[in-house]
């Protein structure tokens, strides 16, 4: 726990929110607003790309804290990722051991694709840790032969709630490590016990609760050609580019610094049972086999493969614990060197959170577009009037404006008593041709930029007579 608070809370909300983060953020405001928990909208339009999972999450931080800010809106991913380490320190500790369960906790919470995404409210930490909580409780019953039925349903449930984070692609990394671990203890039976099949419609059951209201409170064709260009796209390779395809595997290894540096110098004869040995050579299986098919289609990327990074950290946990780490020659031989190396990299992942992102906030403090472009409308919007934004696309400034937002779809569709609105500047000629201006003065008091440098237009609206 206080491994987790050093490195995933300290300026947690201290830099706005960038990337797709907007697009998990304001859909759980307009939750909030309108009630419709169903269909998630960024901006005026429904949001068809993403299940609404973390929106969900988003919303209820918003809620339950009753503060709206970069920190409440990231706590979900970062609690995500302490409910994995929690899973290895007490739902795997029976198979892992005390020392390698604890291991692998630390490997979890200190790789640098978990610490980047778990400080993040984008969907990786929270599909990832989904995933990683389907593998280890179905590997810790199945170690700990317990119940079919043990085995199967925590691990679905937590499979269909990856489902709803982000689609089926989990479903590759998890039964990579069933098959693999099935095969090597030889015991089949386990997959065609009804557990397994009651399991499966568990899951389908969790997507579908939400599944069909949304498709039945929108228009289904475009949800589903939005679902199936999700994927067709990726396979087909739409935008391909060759040079970042071929680094897909490397930056995938990235993401799991400092611990891949180990790999090379791990020996499975060093361990001292062979369970131990025929478990790491299933969990090598399970997670190469996904992890390397994940990168090689034509439109994947690097964050596609994070869900291996679990199963990783369970083997190299065991890998440590058993002392089955080989030295080179020229390195001098002796166990407390791997375990020093163990903890510097865990030292470093402490460095990096609780030193290196206050250090990082502090540095782009002024440099922040987003807050910059909100600041300056906020200080010519009166924070008791509306600010109508006129199809504003995706647009994470809205998140820092004080004044309510009313999203409309059409310059057309303003109301009559409209005194600001915002429009993009595809739009800036509509809003200043519309008729409905005729007898007022529509001018624009405003140009900000977005984080992407697109530009908007603030416009107020004064009365003919001035008033």
């Amino acid at each position: 726990m206080l491994v987790w608070a050093a490195i995933y809370l300290p300026a947690l909300g201290s830099i706005a929110i960038k990337g797709e983060e907007g697009r998990r953020i304001l859909p759980a405001v307009r939750m909030l607003e309108t009630g419709n928990y169903v269909v998630p909208q960024v901006g005026s339009n429904p949001y068809y790309r993403k299940p609404p999972l973390v929106n969900w999450l988003v919303a209820a931080s918003f809620k339950f804290l009753g503060v709206r800010n970069e920190w409440t809106a990231r706590l979900p991913s970062a609690l995500s990722v302490l409910a994995v380490a929690i899973a290895f320190v007490t739902v795997a500790r029976p198979s892992l051991g005390p020392r390698g369960s604890l291991l692998a906790a630390m490997i979890w919470l200190t790789n640098i694709g978990i610490i980047e995404k778990g400080r993040l409210i984008e969907i990786e930490a929270l599909y990832v840790s989904l995933c990683g909580l389907a593998i280890i409780f179905w590997l810790s019953f199945f170690l700990q032969k317990e119940s079919p039925w043990l085995i199967w349903l925590p691990a679905f449930v937590f499979l269909g709630l990856g489902l709803l984070a982000k689609g089926p692609t989990h479903l590759l990394f998890f039964y990579a490590i069933v098959l693999a671990v099935v095969a090597y203890w030889k015991d089949w039976r386990v997959l065609v016990h009804p557990a397994h099949f009651i399991g499966v419609a568990v899951m389908i059951g969790i997507a579908a609760a939400w599944a069909i209201p949304f498709v039945h409170s929108t228009t289904s064709q475009i949800a589903i050609d939005k679902w199936s260009g999700q994927y067709t796209g990726r396979l087909k390779g739409v935008d391909f580019k060759f040079l970042d395809w071929i680094q897909n595997v490397p930056r995938s290894l990235i993401y799991f610094l400092p611990w891949v540096l180990l790999f090379p110098f791990v020996r499975f004869s060093k361990l001292r049972e062979q369970g131990e040995q025929r478990l790491a050579c299933a969990l090598s299986w399970g997670t190469a086999v996904p992890f390397v098919l994940i990168n090689l289609v034509p439109g994947g990327l690097p964050r596609y493969s994070m869900p291996a990074i679990v199963p990783a950290s369970w083997l190299l946990g065991m890998i440590c614990a058993g002392n089955a780490l080989q030295s080179p020659r020229w390195w001098m031989k002796h166990e407390l060197v791997w375990t020093k190396l163990v903890a510097a990299f865990v030292g470093l992942g402490l460095v990096i959170g609780a030193i290196g992102y206050p250090v990082a906030a502090i540095v782009v403090k002024n440099r922040q577009q987003v807050k910059t472009a909100a600041a300056e409308i906020n200080a010519l919007v009166p924070p008791n009037e509306t600010l109508y934004a006129v199809d504003p696309d995706y647009q994470p400034i809205l998140f820092y404006i004080k004044a309510p937002v009313q999203y409309v779809s059409h310059v057309k569709d303003l109301p009559p008593n409209v005194r600001y609105f915002l429009v993009r500047t595809q739009n800036e000629a509509v809003a200043l041709a519309a008729p409905e201006w005729a007898q007022l003065r529509a001018q624009p008091i405003a140009r900000v930029r977005d984080y992407s440098k697109r530009e908007m237009v603030l416009f107020k609206v004064t009365p003919a007579n001035g008033n």
